[in-house]
């Protein structure tokens, strides 16, 4: 089993999508929080000892991850994907982008069947 980790700064639309459109992935489980006080879910440091790969939507995110989380990152894989906070939950376009990004870091007996 995979373990992914999205995170995006309030955790109401890129990282929530991106948990639902990999949740039903063979051999994955997923997981989002946002890196901000005020997220939906404020990311705590069990999420990040429980991934495998951290998955940022922008260099921001990765600068404060590092900053605020440095000790648990245990030199995990965190990842930019590079994506805007322009779209909203489940955008078909937003969609499409994840499923671009993030396929080439998914074990590739997570996408048999």
């Amino acid at each position: 089993m995979q373990h992914l980790l999205f995170l995006c700064s309030q955790n109401r639309l890129r990282s929530p999508t991106a948990e639902q459109v990999f949740a039903c992935y063979p051999g994955i489980a997923c997981d989002s929080a946002g890196l901000h006080e005020s997220a939906e879910v404020y990311l705590s440091p069990e999420q990040l000892l429980w991934a495998d790969i951290v998955f940022v939507m922008e260099k921001a995110h990765r600068s404060k991850l590092s900053r605020k989380f440095r000790r648990y990152l245990n030199g995990k894989r965190v990842i930019v994907l590079n994506i805007p906070d322009n779209y909203g939950y489940m955008d078909p376009v937003l969609v499409d982008l994840l499923q671009r990004k993030v396929a080439p870091f998914l074990k590739s007996a997570s996408l048999a069947d």
